[in-house]
């Protein structure tokens, strides 16, 4: 089992997210919940479709830091 972080932005009315160490791998939802559910599938059906073409499988390598800056 492996765990790929996912980038969330506010869009608009939406959420949307992207998974940096699999480019292209993207989706969009009403909730963050829904886009986690959403994510989770994408994120297997990215690495599915990609077994299936011969592609290598980059494993998780990204994470993510807050740094706090004068407002």
């Amino acid at each position: 089992m492996a765990e790929y972080m996912i980038i969330i932005e506010k869009a608009g009315n939406n959420y949307a997210a992207m998974v940096p160490d699999l480019p292209g791998c993207i989706g969009a939802a009403d909730t963050i919940e829904e886009l986690e559910e959403l994510m989770r599938e994408a994120v297997e059906f990215h690495i599915e479709g990609m077994r299936l073409h011969g592609e290598e499988v980059p494993p998780p390598s990204s994470f993510a830091s807050m740094v706090r800056v004068a407002s």
